[in-house]
């Protein structure tokens, strides 16, 4: 595949690379002086390779080299290990939210009975909990046409059972004979959203509690003089 002088400068770029990964790190690394930042955050100051390197040694951590690019480089005393392990940690993280969403689609009848309408709830709430959305989808046959507000009762009933984690990014509509609604995984956003709404409604009932209990007039007989 590679021949002559590009093999060369192939495997030669590849080894560099390679090198300059490894130098990063404790007496690896090829700076005369660096500027170093203390395991706590603090700015130590520009000093000598082996002084910072001295430093380190003191705390039983490493010296890495995290900005290699400055001048002079800046170096940072932490413990790899644990760096590493909470940089793949993020960088899986990151894969997590990367994840395509499919749309996953769940056929009700205009009467589904309770029992079966349980049991494909239970199916929404795996693809939801998973991160795929759900359509849910219902088609009207002859005279059918005359049931869809039933058909719309039984779609929100089906919500219900999945609501909480999953909240309704379509609601119910009709496209010719059929009817569908899309349902998405619930967000920590609309999680406080409801709680505000929660919230709100306790407050309002509050008042008016108290505002009823006000307007009580106090019984009893009256006294004669």
């Amino acid at each position: 595949m590679f021949g002559g002088a590009s093999a060369t400068a192939f495997f030669n770029n590849r080894r560099c690379k390679t090198i300059s990964r490894e130098n990063l790190i404790n007496d690896r690394i090829r700076a005369k002086e660096v500027r170093l930042i203390d395991s706590d955050g603090s700015q130590l100051g520009i000093m000598s390779i082996e002084e910072a390197r001295a430093i380190a040694e003191e705390q039983n951590l490493d010296l890495v080299n995290i900005s290699p690019n400055a001048a002079p480089p800046v170096c940072k005393i932490m413990d790899y290990g644990k760096y590493r392990y909470e940089q793949q940690k993020k960088e899986k993280e990151a894969r997590k939210k990367q994840k395509v969403v499919e749309v996953k689609e769940i056929r009700l009848g205009i009467f589904t009975e309770e029992h079966d309408l349980i049991t494909k709830a239970n199916r929404a709430l795996k693809f939801l909990g998973a991160g795929d959305k759900v359509k849910v989808s219902m088609r009207f046959r002859g005279r059918e046409m005359g049931y869809v507000n039933k058909g719309r009762e039984t779609m929100m009933r089906f919500y219900d059972v999945v609501s909480e984690i999953g909240t309704i990014e379509k609601h119910p509509t009709m496209e010719g004979r059929n009817m569908s609604m899309t349902l998405a995984p619930k967000t920590e956003k609309d999680r406080e959203k409801e709680q505000k709404e929660r919230n709100q409604i306790e407050k309002r009932k509050e008042v008016e509690q108290n505002g009823e209990m006000q307007n009580e007039v106090p019984s009893g007989s009256d006294e004669e003089i």
